[in-house]
């Protein structure tokens, strides 16, 4: 649990320093029991299916078990018995170059990686998901836009012999061009391949896509997981800041080295005075300013680790950001309390959360959006949908 998978539209939260390398992960996986007794059995038996989809909350682990499949896959000096399990680097070709992410076979794609590309348009383009340019030029091969035929590395013969493995990170953002010509692969695929499709909005991959890959769900980490991470981390969160960590994080580390990334801990204490006053009825004239300021600072952060980021893109994951700790702070306080008028008011201010969040996915201007919400959380007015 090492490495971590992307946050949403947002640079990865493991970021490895050059999109082209897929970094060392040889990580120890905490958790994750029944996916890894699954991918066990598969290996095992010899029943391995060529294309699986790992679905499941964000920051919990899904490229690590995928990278982690890959090291048995690839390495010829291990076995089923060995996934999920801490081994030192075998002292094989492939042991070292797997330890070192250089391994020719194993094909890590996401949608920083078009920074890389050798097509102008597509390396210039702001990275808001995986086009099928760069599905051509990293998996399937074939006519790129700019009039270039590109060979298929799915197809390749394996440089090491042992197999090739390909991921997808956040496979919820290929075009639906994209899905719809990578169905060729699933459908026919080649020798010796293994295709991992790691996402969060499983929903958003085509039924076609979803019909033909083995699904693996993931679920979060339990408290004594997330401790060990924690410990084997280095993470040194002490107190109130760990326990909010904790808490905010439900059991995905991604979250919580996302908060820590942007500061997290520091928007409570901003917010917690000015949103206690909403809470009592009482408008608080700078909320809505705030907000949008804090928004502001998460994308600026994204922005900096990642040029080539949508700033639309980093505003709406800062927006998400803002609108999960807001809904953090309505829960908590719905945990602590058994006044009904208290209750129905956090219940109905969360639907109102959703409410600002669907809205943001629009092209609505945020500022307006979060005047709106700081105005209507001290009166907040149950939100109805058409039947």
């Amino acid at each position: 649990m090492c490495a971590l998978e992307s946050n949403l539209n947002g640079p990865p939260l493991d970021a490895h320093p050059d999109p082209r390398s897929n970094g060392p992960f040889m990580g120890i996986i905490l958790g994750h029991d029944r996916p890894l007794t699954t991918l066990r059995t598969a290996m095992g038996g010899d029943r391995m299916h060529h294309a699986w989809i790992f679905s499941g909350p964000v920051g919990v682990g899904k490229r690590t078990l995928a990278e982690e499949v890959a090291r048995i896959v690839l390495d010829p000096a291990l076995g089923a018995g060995n996934l999920g399990e801490p081994e030192p680097v075998l002292a094989t070709d492939a042991g070292t170059l797997l330890a070192a992410g250089t391994h020719p076979d194993l094909h890590l794609i996401r949608k920083e990686d078009s920074v890389y590309s050798d097509n102008r348009q597509l390396r210039e383009r702001k990275q808001l998901n995986i086009p099928l340019d760069l599905l051509r030029e990293r998996m399937i091969g074939g006519r790129t836009s700019d009039g270039k035929i590109k060979d298929a590395p799915a197809y390749r013969t394996a440089s090491m012999g042992h197999g090739k493995v390909f991921i997808i990170d956040e496979a919820e953002l290929l075009d639906r061009t994209a899905q719809n010509v990578l169905l060729k692969t699933l459908e026919e695929p080649p020798s010796g391949t293994i295709i991992i499709l790691v996402t969060s909005r499983p929903e958003r991959l085509i039924p076609t896509i979803r019909s033909r890959c083995q699904q693996l769900p993931f679920g979060t980490l339990d408290a004594e997981a997330m401790k060990q991470w924690i410990a084997e981390s280095n993470h040194d969160d002490n107190g109130a800041s760990l326990d909010w960590l904790l808490s905010w994080s439900e059991g995905s580390p991604g979250r919580y080295e996302n908060a820590q990334r942007h500061d997290l801990v520091q928007w409570v204490a901003t917010l917690e005075p000015m949103l206690a006053n909403s809470d009592r009825g009482q408008f608080a004239p700078e909320l809505g300013a705030t907000m949008v300021e804090l928004i502001e600072q998460y994308a600026e952060v994204e922005l900096a680790e990642n040029p080539k980021a949508s700033k639309e893109a980093a505003n709406r994951a800062g927006v998400r950001s803002l609108i999960r700790l807001l809904g953090h702070h309505l829960r908590r306080q719905l945990a602590a309390t058994d006044d009904d008028a208290l209750r129905n008011r956090c219940c109905t201010t969360i639907d109102l959360l959703a409410q600002v969040e669907q809205e943001s996915e629009s092209h609505i201007n945020i500022k307006q959006l979060m005047e709106s919400l700081s105005a209507s959380w001290t009166n907040p007015e149950p939100v109805y949908t058409a039947t």
